[in-house]
């Protein structure tokens, strides 16, 4: 039986896709960079959608709403409120995760992996996300010293 042109068009459309997704997994540094903002592999939200005022403000994470969006740096960013995108729009460095929301004790160690916003914690005015609990209990034992060796790491870690 001979595949109509619409599979066969469909087929090949998931075939190139695959192709090309492989070979980006595969290639050298320069596809190998990671972007500056951690959004996850197949979205364009900052943080998990969690509204990154909130945790200064509640004191937790907070889910953020797509109508209180908000862009910078190329992502897009949710809050619980307008009152809480308007904060970041008017100063986005107070409230946007360090090292562009990836986990701080991997950058500390020389590399980058996702931040969970459940994971965080608040230290000198600023936002820090953990890849889990086990890592973030790691990443507490000596809270200076990661900073100041994630401080020295980043943004090199994002071409690694």
């Amino acid at each position: 039986m001979k595949p109509s042109s619409t599979a066969a068009f469909a087929l090949a459309l998931a075939w190139t896709a695959f192709a090309w997704t492989a070979s980006a997994w595969t290639a050298g540094p320069a596809l190998a960079r990671s972007p500056e903002i951690y959004t996850g592999i197949l979205s364009s939200t900052a943080v998990g959608g969690y509204d990154p005022v909130a945790y200064f403000t509640d004191g937790k994470p907070v889910e953020g709403k797509r109508e209180f969006s908000h862009t910078w740096k190329g992502v897009s960013w949710r809050f619980a409120n307008a009152r809480n995108r308007d904060a970041f729009k008017a100063n986005p460095e107070n409230y946007a995760p360090q090292y562009g929301g990836y986990c701080a004790w991997a950058v500390s160690q020389g590399y980058t992996a996702k931040g969970d916003p459940r994971h965080w914690k608040i230290v000198g005015g600023r936002l820090y996300l953990n890849y889990n609990a086990k890592v973030q209990t790691d990443w507490e034992k000596d809270v200076p010293g990661h900073v100041a060796k994630a401080d020295r790491n980043w943004p090199k870690v994002l071409g690694k």
